[in-house]
C-alpha cells in the first residue's frame, strides 16, 4: 500500500485503522478550458478512496447546463460511504441525495446557500451561535436539520472550529479581493463566518467527537493535491482540441494515462527495496570461495 498520508500519520495509527476499514471517499471537481477566447469549459468530477488516495470514481461534464454542477448526485454513492466535501457540495438537495443513499457525509457550509433549521424546525442562527466561540482553535458543535423541497429533513450536527487570527484575516482578504474583483460589496456576516471553519456531518455522534470530524475534514486536500498534479505533470490543464467530441476524448485519453501511471506509482511504492538481496548474495558468493 501507498505510504500512509501525513494527515493520518499525525492523527495516529487510530485514524489510519478507521480509515481503512471505513468506505471513506473525498470528492471534489476540477475545470479544463480549451484553447481560444471562444474555448469550452469543461468539468472533471472526481472521487479518490482514503487512505490508498486510489481513484475510485470519476465523471465527465460540461460546465453549463442542467445537471453539469458540483453535487452529490454526480457521484456513484454506496450504502455505508463516509464521503468528505467542500462547499461547493453545501445544498440541501445534494445532501438529500447523499443520506438517501444511505451515506455518511461531511461538508463544508455554504452560509449563504444552506438553510439550516433546529431539532424543532426553526431557522436556525449560525451567527449567534458561531460567536459563542470565543477561544482561537475552540470547536463547538449544535444539533441542526435540512429540509429540501419536499419538507424532508436530514438531521445532521454542525461542528465550527474557530481559525487562528492569521488564517482568519487571510480568508477575510481572499473574500475582499473576490468582492472588489466582481463589483460587489460583502455583508458583514461573510467576514465573520471567514473566522470559522464550519461543518455539517451526519457522522455518527457516537463514533466521532466535532474534534474528529474536523479532523477527518483536513484530510480531504489530498483530493486537491490530485487536481495540482494531473495539471502540471499529465498537463491536463491545458486542451489542444477545438471541438467537443476531440476535446473530451482527448480528456478521457489523459485521465487514462494518469490513472496508470498512479497505479504504477502506487506499485512501485509496494515493492520491498531490493538492495540487501545483492548483498546478501555477494556474502554468500564470498563465503563460498572461502
Amino acid at each position: 500500500m501507498r505510504k500512509p498520508i501525513a494527515g493520518f500519520q499525525a492523527t495516529g495509527r487510530r485514524w489510519l485503522i478507521r480509515a481503512t476499514i471505513l468506505q471513506v471517499r473525498a470528492f471534489d471537481a476540477t475545470t479544463v478550458k480549451e484553447p481560444g477566447k471562444t474555448g469550452s469549459l469543461w468539468r472533471i468530477h472526481y472521487s479518490i478512496s482514503l487512505p490508498s488516495l486510489s481513484c475510485d470514481y470519476f465523471k465527465l461534464t460540461e460546465t453549463e447546463g442542467v445537471g453539469t454542477g458540483e453535487s452529490f448526485s454526480q457521484f456513484a454513492i454506496q450504502d455505508g460511504d463516509y464521503i468528505l466535501a467542500d462547499r461547493g457540495y453545501s445544498t440541501a438537495n445534494g445532501i438529500h441525495h447523499a443520506t438517501e443513499r444511505q451515506s455518511f457525509i461531511t461538508v463544508r457550509v455554504n452560509t449563504a446557500a444552506l438553510p439550516l433549521q433546529d431539532r424543532k424546525g426553526k431557522d436556525f442562527n449560525l451567527l449567534n451561535a458561531v460567536a459563542t466561540i470565543k477561544k482561537l482553535g475552540t470547536s463547538k458543535s449544535w444539533k441542526v436539520a435540512i429540509s429540501n423541497q419536499d419538507k424532508s429533513r436530514v438531521i445532521g450536527r454542525l461542528c465550527v472550529i474557530r481559525k487562528s487570527a492569521e488564517a482568519a484575516k487571510l480568508a477575510q482578504e481572499k473574500i475582499k479581493k473576490e468582492a472588489i474583483k466582481k463589483g460587489r460589496e460583502t455583508k458583514p456576516e461573510t467576514r465573520e463566518y471567514a473566522k470559522y471553519i464550519i461543518l455539517f456531518t451526519t457522522f455518527p455522534e457516537s463514533e466521532f467527537s466535532p474534534s474528529e470530524v474536523l479532523e477527518w475534514y483536513r484530510i480531504r486536500w489530498q483530493v486537491e493535491l490530485v487536481f495540482k498534479r494531473f495539471k502540471s505533470i499529465a498537463q491536463l490543464g491545458h486542451l489542444p482540441k477545438q471541438d467537443d467530441e476531440s476535446a473530451k476524448a482527448w480528456l478521457y485519453g489523459k485521465l487514462l494515462v494518469a490513472l496508470i501511471v498512479e497505479k504504477l506509482i502506487e506499485h512501485a511504492c509496494s515493492v520491498s527495496p531490493w538492495g540487501y538481496i545483492m548483498e546478501e548474495f555477494k556474502t554468500a558468493q564470498c563465503l563460498e570461495r572461502v
